[in-house]
């Protein structure tokens, strides 16, 4: 696997860093001034209240976050209960999953984030855990330690399969930019969710803010993939 370059203060690694920040903060921006229950509301009942990242017709962006190319950086980070975990080889192995990004002190759409893989928690069941598992990993772990990681993961009722990851910065920041993700500042996070397979390395990034029922969906298309004959 190539190395990671540095990452630079204040600049993300990827070409159309900055045009995609900018674009999402100002969606963040914009989300701040609607009730967290109509979001909620809108993102349960399979009404995905999305933004395009990128300019060009929704059928392009469908094509482009079919499959996309994701660095998945062997780096320790610490989970929600204090243990340390490499992320490639400890926390997702072979494991199908689902990852976001989100930060506790966020009082915008990273409540809503959490209640959608609530709801993808509550409608995997028995498969949570064992072939499949909910990552949520924090943008701001200079403030996100495993302890505040650990409360904030019981408003949502998190199961063992729902895997809640902070760390040393640096080492953060090398995996967020393997997935896309990197950002300098928390509250221009990203909105997306990244679902893949750590067995086939098959990947697909939406930006957005995603319905349940359409995670859950491309989980069990990656599940039903595998025993294909």
């Amino acid at each position: 696997m190539a190395m990671t370059p540095p990452l630079q203060p204040g600049r993300p690694n990827h070409s159309p860093g900055d045009a995609r920040h900018r674009v999402l903060s100002g969606a963040v921006r914009r989300l701040s001034a609607i009730p967290l229950f109509a979001l909620s509301l809108a993102l349960l009942t399979g009404t995905a209240l999305a933004h395009e990242p990128h300019t060009g017709d929704r059928s392009n962006h469908r094509t482009a976050a079919s499959q996309v190319a994701v660095e998945l950086v062997d780096l320790p980070l610490v989970d929600h209960q204090g243990t340390t975990r490499r992320f490639r080889s400890e926390v997702i192995g072979d494991s199908i999953v689902a990852v976001t990004v989100v930060y506790t002190s966020c009082t915008t759409v990273c409540p809503v984030i959490s209640a959608v893989f609530q709801r993808v928690q509550a409608q995997l069941e028995e498969e949570l855990g064992e072939r499949v598992v909910l990552i949520s990993i924090s943008v701001d772990p200079a403030r996100d330690t495993p302890r505040r990681l650990a409360d904030y993961r019981q408003r949502f009722a998190a199961q063992p399969g729902w895997v809640w990851l902070t760390g040393e910065r640096g080492n953060v920041m090398r995996v967020l930019d393997g997935l896309g993700a990197y950002t300098p500042d928390p509250d221009d996070h990203p909105i997306m969710v990244v679902v893949g397979d750590g067995r086939s390395d098959q990947w697909r990034r939406d930006f957005g803010l995603q319905a349940p029922d359409d995670i859950v969906a491309r989980i069990h298309t990656l599940l039903a993939q595998r025993e294909a004959p």
